[in-house]
């Protein structure tokens, strides 16, 4: 079992390797690329250079994005987008209350298992 401890422990550092190096770079290589192929005219983005602008043109077949940096347009490879910024709170749709409100049933019944309690004592 002596001559078999060198290799094991190779084996083991390996597969710590790629559970804590390899694996995530790769999960996060996947999650740039969905993001990517979400793209869409109108959204705010950051290029690697961290330059941020609206897109207003997406040439897929070329591998190629116009970004509107203040009225000034750039062409930029698709893979120099680093991530797309989510839009403000003050520009979302304000939400509808959708929800009917809450009915006194639950604190009615907190108020009766309270006084059940202080009955007891």
């Amino acid at each position: 079992m002596g001559q078999y401890a060198g290799i094991i422990v190779i084996i083991v550092l390996f597969a710590l390797m790629y559970f804590f190096m390899i694996r995530p770079q790769k999960q996060q290589q996947q999650k740039h690329q969905e993001t990517l192929k979400t793209l869409k005219k109108g959204d705010r983005v950051v290029t690697i250079g961290r330059l941020h602008g609206v897109i207003d043109n997406i040439d897929r077949e070329k591998g190629l994005v116009t970004i509107d940096c203040d009225g000034v347009y750039l062409d930029f490879d698709l893979n120099a987008i680093a991530n797309v910024e989510k839009a403000p709170a003050a520009t979302a749709q304000p939400a509808t209350k959708a929800e009917p409100a809450q009915t006194d049933a639950q604190p009615t019944e907190q108020t009766e298992q309270a006084s059940d309690d202080q009955a007891e004592k």
